[in-house]
């Protein structure tokens, strides 16, 4: 994608984000759509050019029928955008992106490990979620949405994240135990 598109993309989930019509959760759906322009995953995760980008929802879906009118007809290259929802981490197959719920925030420890190396971002708006190893966590900071970005945990499941998305993020670590 040309650079001037990335940023004009960047630049319109930025000021949605600003919208006072806009719900948060619909919000974090357009963030979610557009996270697919910041990443590259490695090859092994799409061999086929055409296979769908797919969005997964983990969990409670807070998105309703938003996040599936977001991303209607919408592409990625030739790769056409899919939005799944899943009740159980062992049923995740394919996935790009994967959206886990706040109502699973007790079991992220146990679903992060289960995604342990496999290249899919993952993304919450649950409680120190990015510190707890998931990778994109959404923060309300008064009535903004903020992004905290685990930059290590990408790595490891060798999901490169943009500097451009990175320039408007809180880097977070995963504490050492």
């Amino acid at each position: 994608m040309a650079p001037l598109k990335i940023a004009a993309a960047l630049m319109s989930a930025l000021l949605l984000v600003q919208s006072p019509r806009a719900s948060e959760h619909q919000l974090e759906a357009v963030f979610l759509f557009n996270f697919a322009q910041f990443v590259d995953w490695q090859p092994v995760a799409a061999p086929d050019p055409r296979a769908p980008l797919r969005i997964g929802i983990l969990g409670d879906d807070p998105f309703g029928a938003f996040l599936d009118e977001t991303v209607r007809g919408e592409h990625l290259g030739l790769r056409p955008f899919e939005v799944r929802r899943y009740h159980e981490v062992t049923e995740i197959e394919g996935c790009n992106i994967l959206f886990i719920s706040r109502s699973e925030n007790e079991r992220v420890g146990q679903i992060l490990a289960a995604l342990q190396n496999r290249p899919i971002l993952t993304v919450s708006d649950g409680d120190d979620f990015a510190k707890r190893g998931g990778m994109i966590q959404f923060v309300n900071d008064k009535n903004r949405i903020r992004l905290r970005i685990n930059l290590e945990a990408a790595q490891a499941a060798n999901v490169a994240i943009s500097s451009k998305l990175l320039r408007v993020a809180e880097i977070v670590r995963t504490p050492r135990r």
